[in-house]
């Protein structure tokens, strides 16, 4: 039952009953409420407009404050791309002095400084200075100095003379303020960024100089803030204005030095003789400053006439609703008080739950509640014990823990395993019977019979009516273990005699000693069940099935058993005992020295047993290459036939039996994207959780993601690894574990297999582009 069916059955339980709730307590909740609500209601209207005001004053300004942080990302992610540019261009084997001065060579170099300017829209222009040199090289051809920044792009305050000191002198990376710059006789304001290469030496041997349109970074500032009302600047680590853009009256300079130096945050500031509302965000980056400037008239001109009328009538409210506050807290004391106790308390009485007290409806609803997830645990018992006969015990320590608790595994030392299938199959249904059975095998699922030290559980399967045992006993003990298995199935038998008429056919199957071999012991029981005329007292034993041939017959055969075992598996589409009795019966066969005839005619019997599930099956495809099967000239040639037929019959049984899973790989899938950073997540603990085999969940799972199981995980988890490793500052020990990755060690030998780097090398790698937190 989900959660959100136990919620709406309680909310339905409360609507029906709320009728009949006429308790002190509900008029005490009643007479509470209005007291804590009729007071304020008198000034809803300015209380209601007092959040308006002070709710529209947050917003906008929060939305300054977010749209600001989007306009630094957007222009640190445009400085860093140039800055990477320049890092490039630095170690360019086609941009060294030697390249760009090679008669030969040079043509390579101006259209690699081609391509650099082509693959990033802000830049305007883009030029290659090397120290001390009067030629200057760009993606058009070298230039004289004075040809470019005399003739070409003359700015209006930078002197040639200081320019070309900047060119040689520059160490740091130098953003110039925007200004107007002269370009074939029109003028455009343009902001010029100097970067030293290489970036970072302290001696370097060049400079590129970027240029670009003050209308491309305001383009960028207006697209982000849209509908923006005011004046946005950004100001450098020295306080300069870079660029500025007004919608409005422009700042004169004072207010600006004002604002060059204001921390980050939302300050209210007077500007050029009125009230603004001033938002400051700084980058980590380049320690630029974002910020912009707005008229405070623009959210208060609508409350301003009433804004002290609004706190006397909000000081009111506040100590009225205090007061109220603490009354309400008292009387809600008690009840809560009684919820609490309950919760310390385990209720066992069953009589149906009379009350006109709403605190003591929702303890009983609780109580109902805990009933239903008790009621959940043999469901959970009944999916282990499936999941024991159809594939064995799992590797997967969570599951295993599962079968454990559910009492399946023998409690103390050594314990031997067996499976028993009860079947009504032939019986005569009249209405006395069908009464009795369900009864029955409510006793059958869990039965102990202590002097022998046996435990048996029950479940039914999905065959129509057949109930299945597993059945556990010590290893040790008197007499021998067919005789006691034989006590077992006498003392089953006499339970069923005594609490119905019919008495069902049974199949046994072998005794293993280990509980991940009961899938065996489940298929030699199914075996026996459906050769059950052999057997005596409708009791069948796969042991005791007969040879195919007499015993008097000269020569060798596969065993009879052998055979019905693997159509079986078959036909259940068992593929692990399947393989595991091909395999067996092959051995066999190379043990014995047989003659070349009897030989063939014994591997034709064995490949008749397949071809003869397939027909069954309606495998039509597989007749249609029949000679690919039945040509072989080795044992080992017949094996592998026989292994891949196999393979696909279980395959198709397999397919038969879940053709109405078509969106259960697409619940899967979503699951596991959930669940991916649980370490205890394995492909059985899935299978289990969607009652599917894990072969078909492998199988299924890969045809939908185009990856094995193991390999999705890993994905996810590298994912995740990095988009942590790139937006914080965590350690990486503690993210490996965040995603279910306990052997930090081998994560980072396979992490780097994948990317090449360390996490540690990757997150340096990517570090401008981490988000502190």
């Amino acid at each position: 039952m989900t959660k959100r069916t136990i919620k709406s059955s309680i909310v339905s339980k409360f609507q029906m009953n709320w009728n009949h709730f006429k308790s002190k307590l509900l008029l005490k909740y009643a007479l509470s409420y209005i007291l804590i609500f009729l007071i304020p209601l008198t000034g809803v209207t300015i209380f209601v407009y007092e959040s308006a005001v002070k709710g529209l004053r947050f917003e906008i300004e929060q939305s300054n404050i977010n749209q600001l942080n989007q306009v630094k990302f957007t222009i640190d992610a445009r400085m860093t791309e140039l800055q990477e540019i320049s890092g490039r261009i630095a170690y360019d084997k086609y941009l060294t002095p030697y390249m760009v001065r090679h008669p030969y060579y040079s043509l390579e170099a101006i259209q690699a400084l081609a391509n650099y300017k082509a693959n990033n829209s802000i830049i305007e222009d883009l030029f290659l200075y090397f120290h001390n040199d009067s030629i200057i090289y760009s993606y058009r051809g070298l230039t004289n100095l004075n040809v470019v920044f005399d003739t070409l792009y003359q700015f209006e305050h930078w002197k040639r003379e200081d320019l070309i000191r900047a060119l040689n002198e520059t160490k740091q990376p130098l953003m110039r303020p925007a200004e107007n710059v002269t370009v074939y006789s029109r003028k455009d304001s343009m902001l010029t960024l100097l970067v030293p290469i290489k970036p970072n030496d302290p001696f370097p041997y060049g400079t590129v100089v970027y240029l670009m349109k003050e209308s491309k970074l305001t383009g960028v500032m207006d697209s982000i803030l849209s509908d923006f009302t005011g004046s946005s600047y950004i100001f450098s680590q020295s306080g300069e204005v870079l660029t500025a853009n007004n919608h409005g009256l422009a700042l004169p300079k004072e207010d600006l030095s004002t604002l060059s130096v204001l921390e980050p945050g939302i300050h209210n500031l007077i500007l050029n003789g009125e009230q603004h509302s001033v938002v400051s965000v700084k980058s980590e980056q380049n320690d630029w400053t974002y910020m912009t400037t707005m008229p405070s008239h623009q959210f208060f001109s609508r409350v301003a006439q009433v804004q002290t009328l609004i706190l006397l009538v909000f000081s009111v409210v506040v100590i009225t609703g205090v007061l109220a506050a603490f009354l309400l807290a008292k009387r809600q004391y008690h009840p809560i008080k009684d919820l609490m106790e309950f919760t310390k308390l385990r209720n066992s009485s069953a009589e149906p739950f009379k009350t006109h007290n709403e605190w003591e409806w929702i303890r009983q609803t609780i109580h109902d509640y805990s009933t239903r997830i008790d009621m959940q645990e043999p469901f959970v018992r009944n999916q282990c014990m499936l999941l024991l006969l159809k594939h064995g015990k799992p590797d997967d320590p969570e599951i295993a823990q599962m079968i454990a608790n559910a009492g399946l595994e023998f409690p103390s030392g050594r314990g031997l395993y067996f499976s028993v299938i009860l079947s009504w199959e032939d019986a005569v249904e009249d209405e006395k019977s069908s009464n009795e059975r369900p009864h029955l095998l409510e006793l059958l699922s869990k039965v102990e019979f202590p002097e022998w030290g046996v435990h048996i559980s029950g479940v039914e399967f999905s065959a129509e009516a057949q109930f299945a045992l597993i059945i556990s006993f010590p290893a040790e003990g008197s007499g021998s273990v067919k005789n006691r298995i034989e006590e077992i199935i006498d003392a089953i038998k006499a339970m069923i005699i005594n609490h119905s008429q019919q008495i069902p056919s049974i199949g046994v199957g072998n005794v293993y000693p280990d509980l991940a071999q009961l899938n065996q012991s489940f298929i030699e029981a199914a075996t026996a069940l459906e050769h059950r005329m052999i057997g005596s007292n409708h009791v069948t034993y796969f042991e005791l099935l007969t040879e195919l041939t007499s015993p008097d017959a000269e020569g060798f055969w596969i065993p009879k058993k052998s055979m019905l075992k693997l159509e079986q598996s078959l036909k259940q589409g068992n593929e692990s005992v399947t393989i595991q009795m091909i395999t067996h019966n092959m051995n066999t066969i190379k043990e014995e020295p047989l003659p070349l005839q009897l030989l063939r005619c014994i591997c034709f019997d064995l490949l008749n047993s397949l071809l003869r599930t397939a027909s069954e099956l309606g495998m039509n495809r597989v007749f249609a290459n029949i000679s690919a099967y039945t040509s072989f000239e080795t044992l080992e040639e017949l094996e592998d036939k026989l292994l891949f037929l196999a393979t696909e019959i279980c395959q198709q049984v397999e397919r038969n039996q879940e053709t109405n899973q078509s969106t259960l790989i697409d619940d899967i899938v979503i699951y596991v994207n959930q669940q991916f950073a649980d370490y205890t997540l394995s492909l059985e603990h899935v299978a289990l959780k969607y009652s599917i085999s894990t072969s078909y969940l492998s199988r299924s799972f890969k045809e939908k993601t185009s990856y094995n199981f193991s390999q999705y995980i890993w994905l996810r988890r590298v994912d995740e690894v990095i988009r942590l490793l790139e937006s914080t500052s965590a350690p990486l020990k503690e993210i490996i574990e965040q995603v279910g990755y306990l052997d930090a060690p081998n994560f980072i030998r396979k992490f780097k297999k994948e990317t090449g780097y360390t996490p540690g090398q990757y997150r340096k790698l990517h570090a401008t582009k981490a988000l502190k937190k």
